[in-house]
């Protein structure tokens, strides 16, 4: 039921020409990763603890880079440094660059079909997480033992980029992106309710029914209320209305459980609770959107092993795509 969305465009910003011109005759990457460790860790003293040198070399290095461009880097106050507006840009295109040539010599060192090691930065929904994904995890972390996973779960979706991650799961429908995606399955979206509300109110023959239902909004979605049904090449848009309203998926479930009106629910989140008696599926014959369950990481040329080998193994976990 999540869409997804890319990484945030960024705002106007310098033009980076000039930028990488400046540095064409004389390039120096040691001054690159200074920069990057600045803009990373928040100040100089936290970046040169982390590339074990001296906070004055770390001050030196980007002086000399902001020289060379010819523009201020970070604006410096006795509390705190930012990155100024060509410091943003830079950042921007540079520091994902620099990542991915770590990762081609790490695994160049390694040698092809060298068992994974390092970390694995994984982010996906806490419904997809706690559902699906958290098996194949641990199956994944079992056949991989020298590589740590770290697993962020957020409704709301994150900056691959900005966060750091190397991958995230997400399901629903992507929206025009610089994020590289592979589509993993798909998902039916279910219009469900509880025994004891459909005990209180007639069910719906109709997806127009729907509007005289206590309807319960995800406002995570975009358009929470409007929902198309489609029933042999017959299309039918209802308008719901909802004095019930929340921004968590597992928090919808609950309250359909207890009663407290109709929604819909992706396939794998409705199919426990169907199964069991808490949920009844409602106009069964009328179908929802199908969305997908995708792999996105950030854009470049290298993918590292380890998102590769996470992707493949991925691979038929989940409900097919069609």
């Amino acid at each position: 039921m999540l869409r997804l969305a890319g990484a945030a465009p960024c705002a106007a910003q310098p033009d980076l020409t000039g930028m990488v011109m400046a540095l064409a005759d004389e390039l120096d990457l040691n001054s690159l990763l200074t920069f990057a460790a600045v803009a990373e860790a928040g100040g100089f003293t936290a970046a040169a603890e982390r590339l074990g040198t001296s906070k004055a070399r770390v001050s030196l290095a980007v002086a000399r880079l902001e020289g060379r461009l010819g523009t201020t880097l970070f604006s410096r106050t006795t509390r705190r440094v930012t990155l100024t507006e060509a410091g943003e840009a830079l950042q921007a295109r540079c520091v994902p660059l620099l990542r991915e040539a770590r990762a081609v010599l790490a695994e160049v060192a390694a040698g092809e079909g060298a068992e994974l090691a390092g970390t694995l930065r994984l982010t996906a929904s806490v419904d997809l997480a706690t559902q699906a994904l958290a098996g194949v995890v641990a199956a994944f972390g079992a056949r991989h033992p020298r590589l740590q996973i770290e697993l962020r779960t957020s409704d709301r979706v994150v900056d691959l980029v900005q966060e750091g991650l190397d991958l995230g799961l997400r399901m629903g429908w992507l929206r025009d992106s610089t994020l590289r995606a592979t589509r993993l399955g798909g998902f039916d979206q279910y219009v469900v309710s509880s025994v004891a509300y459909l005990e209180r109110h007639p069910p719906p023959a109709v997806p127009e029914d729907l509007a005289r239902h206590a309807w319960v909004a995800l406002t995570l979605l975009p358009t929470p209320l409007t929902w198309t049904f489609v029933q042999a090449g017959e299309t039918r848009s209802v308008r719901m209305s909802a004095a019930l309203r929340t921004d968590s998926a597992a928090t919808l479930r609950a309250l359909l459980r207890h009663g407290a009106g109709v929604s819909v629910l992706d396939q794998l989140s409705a199919e426990a609770g169907i199964a069991n008696g808490e949920l009844v599926r409602l106009l069964p014959d009328w179908q929802l959107p199908r969305g997908g369950i995708w792999a996105v990481h950030p854009p470049g040329r290298h993918v590292p092993a380890k998102v590769r080998a996470f992707i493949d193994f991925c691979r038929g976990m989940f409900p097919p795509a069609a």
